[in-house]
């Protein structure tokens, strides 16, 4: 069974910086298939529907990013630790969320940006900017 579990969340001030950690436990699959898998980031914050923040590809070959995040915010993979991390840098309170890590074994080559292509997930972690 997969299991994804996050950290790295908390407090910061505006202009901070902050990385998330993901670890993914259980994943089965061939060497064909695994490079498909997708480890994504979303976020949500309170009254705000859920939305995807970034993206990457286990085979590492793609990566995508929310608009709001691009410049600002890295997705990374280690896959030899079955770890995915979110370098947020220059955050805002508008960056405030829950943050949680997901896993998608669907088939496609470019990084699924809808939850809906995700099936595994993990319970996310606070991310709280003050100004």
């Amino acid at each position: 069974q997969v299991q994804l579990v996050e950290s790295g969340g908390g407090m910061v001030q505006a202009g901070g910086s902050l990385r998330l950690s993901c670890v993914v436990s259980g994943l089965t699959g061939s060497s064909v298939t695994m490079p498909y898998n997708t480890v994504g980031w979303f976020r949500q914050a309170p009254g705000k529907e859920r939305e995807v923040v970034a993206g990457i590809k286990w085979s590492g070959s793609r990566s995508s990013y929310a608009d709001s995040v691009k410049g600002r915010f890295t997705i990374s993979r280690d896959n030899a630790k079955n770890m995915v991390y979110l370098r947020m840098r220059s955050l805002t309170p508008e960056d405030s969320a829950v943050y949680s890590c997901a896993l998608s074994t669907s088939l496609t080559v470019v990084v699924p940006t809808t939850s809906n292509f995700y099936n595994s997930w993990g319970q996310g972690t606070q991310v709280t900017v003050s100004s």
